[in-house]
């Protein structure tokens, strides 16, 4: 894994580096504010071996720098910390105190700097002061003394301990080391989490899984969930440009198969194919060719809610022979989309859809439209959708990448394939705006307009219409005509 692809994990992943973040500083701060100031005083030691020639004064250095480890741990004895205690009346064992003072000694010296920490930065002073004067003494009862009577080591008192006028911990240190922990942290987490994680986020992962074409992209969008039409409702907006988008790529995708019926399915519910379909029939139907959407859900249907069409007779009414075509189908406002709704839910809805009824309804449609649209179940949950694409010209994957997991788009391009479907491309859906970026939605180029897409498209009976440079314009008049005939008809 490369540099880029760690730092394309992070920005993906940013909310779990970020939250450990916030968790070390909290932390951090909780302690800060918890933990009592303490104060810490140093006083500095010299110890020296008195002689009288210059190789006693040799002889003494090289003893007391050998000495000076053990003149640490006296420093911290009972027989130097009892009468601190009892001199400076401390509430305190000498084994207490033992915690608060620290001797230590800089390297190749005979110096020995003795810390004493408390809340009261005076009495701080205080204790490094009388530890340093009893170690002192005790220092020259453990050496033996000399001939004259004099003390064979002698310990100076270099500096004095100072009242310090800041407490000894370090805030911002704790803070930073609070942030540095949790930056470890969150980034160990998001690394963790992308290795685990098996979730269709972008168009990498299928790129990965199958040769199959990404035909078009969507973001999860605040007006798609409010206007699921959207370019009825707002025909101008991003989502719009991308469903344009969209209906160019799925033109170009079938002019090397052509077809004219096609079944949108799903692997998984919920991903969002019942508002492609939808979209993708207006656009279509935009373009003046004659479209029928068929909501083919018999066991979720959403097209006739998304329309605000009556739901209650359909294509389930047709299939029982309780309806004739013509009486289920309604046009949506005044394009040359018609939409078939699924009507009452049956009790055996794949029996309905592997019928002959079905197949001979939908034989019927392909010889009045230009196009028929299929808005099947999802894929993996039940047969459905297979079974539709038997009979259907083939078929279109929506990729929800708020919750598709790759085995499971895996096993429905193999179920599709198993059933002998062509599958002419993928459409990723629910993209959030990071995994997204803005080049899907953003163009430096203003969307066509809705007459000019209608006069270049050429509807075709043998198959979906294409677009070409060298098509006749389609006479208003005869767009006009075709509706009215249509109607007529009903």
């Amino acid at each position: 894994m490369v540099l880029g692809q760690y730092f394309d994990i992070l920005r993906r992943r940013w909310l779990s580096v970020l939250i450990p973040v916030f968790l070390a500083l909290a932390l951090a701060s909780v302690v800060i504010f918890t933990t009592p100031a303490t104060y810490t005083a140093t006083t500095r030691l010299f110890f020296s071996v008195t002689g009288e020639s210059a190789s006693d004064l040799a002889q003494g250095s090289t003893f007391a720098q050998r000495q000076m480890s053990s003149y640490t741990q006296v420093a911290t004895s009972r027989m130097v910390l009892e009468p601190v205690v009892r001199r400076l009346a401390l509430p305190l064992t000498p084994s207490e105190l033992a915690k608060s003072v620290k001797a230590t000694v800089p390297l190749d010296t005979v110096i020995l700097e003795i810390a004493a920490t408390d809340r009261d930065p005076r009495r701080a002073a205080e204790i490094a002061d009388a530890v340093g004067a009893e170690l002192s003494t005790a220092a020259g009862q453990l050496t033996s003394g000399r001939q004259d009577g004099s003390a064979a080591v002698q310990v100076t008192t270099i500096e004095a301990a100072q009242v310090p006028d800041r407490p000894s911990q370090n805030f911002l240190l704790i803070l930073g080391v609070g942030l540095v922990l949790g930056l470890m942290v969150g980034i160990c987490i998001a690394l963790l989490r992308s290795m685990m994680d098996n979730t269709v986020r972008s168009s990498k992962e299928i790129r990965g899984l199958t040769d199959i074409p990404i035909l078009g992209s969507f973001q999860s969008d605040r007006k798609i969930s409010q206007h699921p039409v959207i370019l009825q409702h707002e025909p101008d907006a991003a989502p719009a440009a991308a469903m344009r988008r969209l209906r160019a790529n799925f033109q170009v995708a079938t002019v090397a198969k052509p077809m004219k019926s096609i079944v949108i399915t799903s692997s998984i519910p919920r991903e969002g194919k019942s508002t492609i379909a939808i979209n993708l029939a207006a656009s279509l139907a935009d373009t003046g060719a004659r479209v029928i959407l068929i909501d083919a859900d018999l066991r979720r249907s959403s097209i006739a809610r998304y329309t605000g069409m009556e739901g209650c007779i359909g294509l389930t009414t047709v299939l029982i022979g309780q309806a004739k075509i013509q009486d289920v189908i309604r046009p949506l406002g005044n394009s040359s989309l018609d939409v078939m709704a699924a009507g009452q839910p049956p009790p055996n809805p794949s029996e309905l859809l592997a019928s002959p009824a079905m197949a001979t309804l939908l034989e019927t449609l392909l010889a009045s439209y230009d196009i028929v649209l299929i808005d099947s179940p999802a894929l993996l949950p039940v047969s459905d959708a297979a079974l539709l694409s038997n009979i259907a010209g083939g078929a279109l994957l929506v990729a929800g990448a708020d919750r598709l997991q790759q085995p499971q788009l895996r096993e429905a391009l193999a179920y599709l394939q198993a059933a002998g479907t062509h599958v002419y491309g993928i459409i990723m859906n629910k993209l959030n705006h990071i995994e997204a970026g803005t080049s899907l939605y953003e163009s430096s180029y203003p969307p066509p307009e809705k007459s000019q897409i209608g006069d270049s498209f050429q509807p075709m009976h043998s198959g979906v219409g294409q677009l070409s440079a060298d098509a006749e314009p389609a006479p208003q008049l005869q767009r006009e005509s075709r509706l009215q005939s249509r109607h007529s008809r009903r």
